[in-house]
Formats: structure tokens, C-alpha cells, sequence
């Protein structure tokens, strides 16, 4: 059976795009380039019509479903807040941390001024500012935040606002399990008498960490200056300002357990559970 020819020039045609693909397209394409440059407070700087060259799709097939640039901002806004997942960012630098930390200390469990040691060293080993600062995602995050408060009072803003507080709420979550479970292996708990929970315990970590992210850039000393301390009963080391602003958020609220029981058992449980966690 002979070969067909393969059409070229005027003979090829673009394959028709349905309206919603082309909604589809125009809004991915357009959350990448944000992602790419950053966001500002307002999106006069993204342009229609490159969003349009770089989607690949028809012009008239975008004017057809968002007849003025303002509607297409606005599904734009919804499109990045319901990407923009706090929890994510940073949590594969702060895991780096804690393993590098339990890889050279595991032995500390076996003592309470040990764990005490090593649940320091796990929150000077973190990683989450550091993070922070080189993220273009946190960098549109913040300025999603920022147009946000900027909107006007109706649709748009609450349906942002719902989407942002959902995000929100699975951040801390998320980050309040994390406590829960490290602080169970390492026989601690919320300190008696507090009245905190561990969402709220991670609620106040994280805006402390997140203030001084959004502070850094004029108080540089927040990233450049290192402190030699002891501190939160920890052997002495370098500590970064955003560790120790995090550390006494955190330990200000935990304590040991007095009623877990430390004997060899739990001892080799919890070294063969963090260098599981290591691996």
C-alpha cells in the first residue's frame, strides 16, 4: 500500500482546540510565566497577547471566552491561589535538614539531655528560610497574598480568600502532624498548662519564619548574621536568627513526657525509626 504524502505549507492545518483546552492552555501557560518572573502586586506586567503567542492557541477562541483582559485576570488569580500550596515550599530542604541531623546524632536518644541535644539540632539543622528566600514560589505567594488585600469587596476577593484560606489550613495541618509525630518519637509533648495545640503551635512557627522572610530584605542582618549558642539546651553551635526565632516559638510550648518510659526497647525502636527516617 503506497505511503500518503505528508502535507506541508498552506496544505496543513491546526488542529482545532476546543474552548475549553484553550482555557486550559491560557490559564497553565500564564501561571508559568508568573512563576517564571514573579508576581507583583498587580498583573499589568503579564500581557494578553504573549499569554495568547506563548499558549498556542487562537485569539478568538480567548476573546470568546474572556471578552475583556480584566475577566481573564480574574479566573487568572483564582487558577494561582488554588496552586499556591504553602506546605510545599520548603519541605524538601527542611526534611534534608532534620535527616543530615538524626544521620549524625541518632546516639543522643539514648540520654534525656540527649534528646533534648538533638531535638535543638533538628531545629537549627532546618532549612525552611534559607528556602524561602531563593523561592520564586514564595515570592508570588507573598504578592498573591498582597493583591488579595488589594481587591475589592466582592466575588473575586471571597472567592480568593476562600481558596488562600484552604491552603492555609492544609498547610498547618500538615506541619502540625509533623510536630505531633517528632515530638511523640522523641518522647516530648505540649508543655502542660499551655492551653496550645499542636495547629496552633504550628500556626505561630510558621508566621514567625514567614515574617522574617518577608522582613529580610531590609534587615539583612535576619539572613547574614550568626549567632555561637548553647541555646534551648542544645550543644553550642551556629545558629541562624530565623532558627533561633523558630526554636523559641517551639520549645517554649514542649517538654518532656514524664510518663513515657526510656528503656532499651524504646531506645533501639526510636534508632532503627530515625534511620529509617535518614534513609
Amino acid at each position: 500500500m503506497p505511503q500518503q504524502p505528508q502535507e506541508t505549507g498552506l496544505g496543513r492545518r491546526r488542529r482545532r482546540i476546543s474552548d475549553t483546552e484553550t482555557e486550559e492552555r491560557m490559564l497553565a501557560t500564564a501561571v508559568e510565566m508568573i512563576n517564571e518572573t514573579g508576581l507583583t502586586v498587580s498583573l499589568e506586567h503579564l500581557r494578553l497577547e504573549d499569554v495568547i503567542r506563548a499558549a498556542g492557541v487562537a485569539r478568538s477562541a480567548v476573546y470568546r471566552r474572556w471578552p475583556y483582559k480584566d475577566l481573564f485576570f480574574a479566573d487568572l488569580l483564582r487558577e494561582l491561589a488554588r496552586g499556591a500550596d504553602a506546605a510545599t515550599i520548603g519541605e524538601l530542604e527542611s526534611k534534608r535538614g532534620i535527616a543530615q541531623a538524626v544521620a549524625e546524632h541518632a546516639d543522643w536518644v539514648e540520654t534525656p539531655e540527649g534528646r533534648e541535644r538533638l531535638i535543638a539540632e533538628l531545629i537549627r539543622g532546618a532549612r525552611d528560610f534559607e528556602t524561602l528566600r531563593r523561592s520564586s514560589a514564595w515570592r508570588t505567594y507573598l504578592a498573591l497574598h498582597a493583591t488579595f488585600l488589594s481587591l475589592e469587596e466582592g466575588p473575586l476577593r471571597e472567592d480568593v480568600g476562600a481558596i488562600l484560606e484552604e491552603s492555609e489550613a492544609g498547610f498547618v495541618e500538615r506541619i502540625s502532624e509533623s510536630y505531633r509525630e517528632l515530638t511523640g518519637l522523641f518522647g516530648y509533648r505540649i508543655r502542660a498548662g499551655s492551653g496550645v495545640t499542636f495547629e496552633q503551635l504550628a500556626a505561630m512557627a510558621s508566621a514567625a519564619l514567614r515574617g522574617m522572610a518577608l522582613m529580610e530584605p531590609t534587615i539583612p542582618m535576619i539572613e547574614k548574621e550568626r549567632v555561637r549558642s548553647a541555646a534551648f539546651g542544645g550543644a553550642e553551635a551556629e545558629w541562624s536568627l530565623p532558627g533561633l526565632a523558630a526554636g523559641a516559638v517551639i520549645l517554649t510550648f514542649l517538654e518532656a513526657d514524664p510518663e513515657i518510659e526510656w528503656d532499651e526497647a524504646r531506645i533501639e525502636r526510636v534508632k532503627r525509626e530515625l534511620v529509617e527516617f535518614r534513609s
